[in-house]
């Protein structure tokens, strides 16, 4: 995520922009998160966006098989699964965001909306205070 943003910083794109897929264990099963890179996030606050009563960080491995993409480049994007999503609201403030294109070092640029209506994701803040 880092990089991706130093890289893009020459392109009028900030931080805030880009966009990072964390993928989380609810009680029901599997779930993503998507936040802004340089962010943490809340897992309270993703989980009662989703409707359930916590979240943890999900097993890598789980991660990884459930969305047939590598660590570090899942894209919340053509994942192998539907999962539940959630998108950080601050995505609205802009009129495009980055996010992974399903390998690391490469991102797909487009309009929040469309990644909300792709991933059918609730929309909520979901980064730590």
């Amino acid at each position: 995520g880092a990089e991706a943003v130093a890289e893009l910083a020459a392109q009028g794109i900030v931080a805030e922009q880009v966009f990072k897929t964390l993928v989380i264990a609810l009680p029901t099963g599997l779930a993503v998160a998507v936040l802004p890179v340089p962010t943490k996030l809340s897992l309270k606050a993703a989980a009662v966006a989703l409707g359930v009563s916590k979240a943890e960080m999900a097993d890598p491995a789980a991660a990884q098989r459930s969305t047939g993409y590598v660590v570090g480049g899942i894209s919340p994007l053509g994942q192998r699964k539907h999962l539940p999503t959630v998108v950080d609201s601050s995505a609205l403030l802009f009129d495009r965001v980055l996010c992974s294109a399903g390998k690391r070092g490469l991102d797909v640029a487009l309009a929040p909306a469309d990644l909300v209506a792709a991933t059918d994701a609730v929309t909520a803040e979901i980064t730590a205070q």
